[in-house]
C-alpha cells in the first residue's frame, strides 16, 4: 500500500485521513496540519522521509511566478531541503496541467459558458493554467494578488498586468516570511468582513479557498465558486451563504477535497516515487486516471 502525507502549515483543524484506490493501487491519504509553525513541520517532514512514498507540502508554494520567471519562496525551501528521500511536491505542477484543463472540461460541456462571465481570481500567481484558460475562453477576470496577499485594495485586470506586477514584488515578497502572505495556521478561520465588493460584483470567484474563506461575505447568493480543498464544513457555510454551485479541481473522497499538492504527490507515487514529473507525464496520468471535475450544485444538494 502506498502512503502520500501532505505536511501543511495549515490548522490542524482540517486535518484528514482516508483509504483509496486509484489505478489499481491502494493509497493511505493523508494531510497533518501545524498550525502555522514551520519547525513542527520541518520536523514532521524528517520524521516521515523515507517512510512514505510521496509528500505534499501543504498550505505554501515553493515558487512565485513572475510570467517566465520563479522565484523561490524562502520558508518553502526549508520545507523541501527537509526530505532527502521521499520526493515532496506543492502542487505547482499539477495546478498548470489539471487546473487548466478543469476551465476548458466546464466550457466544453457547457457547464459553464465563461465567455462575457465577470470572475474573481483571488491569486492568479499560484494558478497560472486556471488563470490562462479564464481568459482564453472569454472570461472578464480580475485578479485579487494585491488584495488577497497584501491587503493592499488594488485590483488587476489583465495577466499582462499581472506578470508586470509581480515582477516588482516578487523578488521582495518570496524573502518574506510566508505568515506575512497566505492564511495559515488559526488565520484560516473567517477574518474582518473586508473587500465585499470584489466578491459581489463577480459572477465567479476562483482560486485557493483559504484566500477565498478568509474575507468571506454574509451573502453570496448565486455565486459559482471554483476552487480545490474544502471539508463537509465549508459545504455547510457556502450554502447558508448563498453559493449556487461549487466546482473543485481536485476529486472528492469522503467528503472531502483534497488540495492539489495532495493529488500530484499521488501522481508522483504512482510514478514510482521518483521524482517530480513533467508537463506531458501529468497528463497522461490524468487521463489514465479520468479526472474530472466535482460539480456540487447546492439547490439539490443534501449536506446532512
Amino acid at each position: 500500500m502506498k502512503r502520500v502525507v501532505s505536511v501543511s502549515l495549515g490548522s490542524q483543524k482540517r486535518n484528514h485521513r482516508v483509504e483509496a484506490k486509484i489505478l489499481g493501487e491502494r493509497f493511505i491519504i493523508e494531510r497533518l496540519g501545524t498550525d502555522g509553525d514551520l519547525d513542527k513541520a520541518v520536523h514532521l517532514i524528517k520524521e516521515l522521509d523515507g517512510k512514505v512514498d510521496a509528500f505534499g507540502m501543504g498550505g505554501i508554494d515553493l515558487f512565485i511566478v513572475a510570467g517566465e520567471k520563479r522565484y523561490m519562496v524562502r520558508d518553502a525551501k526549508r520545507l523541501k531541503e527537509a526530505a532527502s528521500v521521499s520526493p515532496i511536491v506543492d502542487g505547482s505542477g499539477l495546478k498548470n496541467t489539471l487546473e487548466r484543463r478543469v476551465i476548458e472540461y466546464l466550457q466544453k460541456n457547457k457547464v459553464i459558458d465563461f465567455q462575457g462571465k465577470k470572475v474573481l481570481m483571488v491569486c492568479g500567481v499560484d494558478r497560472f493554467g486556471m488563470a490562462e484558460a479564464l481568459e482564453a475562453c472569454g472570461a472578464i477576470v480580475t485578479y485579487g494578488d494585491l488584495i488577497f496577499g497584501l491587503g493592499l485594495p488594488f485590483p488587476i485586470y489583465s495577466l499582462k498586468a499581472l506578470n508586470r506586477a509581480a515582477r516588482i514584488i516578487a523578488p521582495i515578497v518570496s524573502q518574506l516570511p510566508f505568515e506575512m502572505l497566505y492564511p495559515t495556521g488559526k488565520k484560516q478561520e473567517i477574518s474582518v468582513n473586508k473587500f465585499n465588493e470584489y466578491y459581489l460584483n463577480a459572477d465567479i470567484i476562483a482560486g485557493d479557498f483559504l484566500f477565498i474563506k478568509r474575507y468571506l461575505p454574509k451573502l453570496l447568493t448565486n455565486k459559482i465558486i471554483i476552487t480545490n480543498t474544502v471539508t463537509k464544513e465549508d459545504l455547510v457555510l457556502l450554502k447558508e451563504r448563498g453559493v449556487a454551485r461549487l466546482i473543485t479541481t481536485t476529486p472528492e473522497f469522503e467528503g472531502r477535497s483534497f488540495g492539489t499538492n495532495v493529488m500530484e504527490a499521488v501522481l508522483v507515487a504512482l510514478a514510482g516515487g521518483k521524482r517530480e514529473l513533467t508537463s506531458l507525464e501529468y497528463e497522461n496520468l490524468l487521463d489514465e486516471i479520468g479526472f474530472i471535475p466535482r460539480i456540487l450544485d447546492f439547490n439539490q444538494a443534501n449536506l446532512a
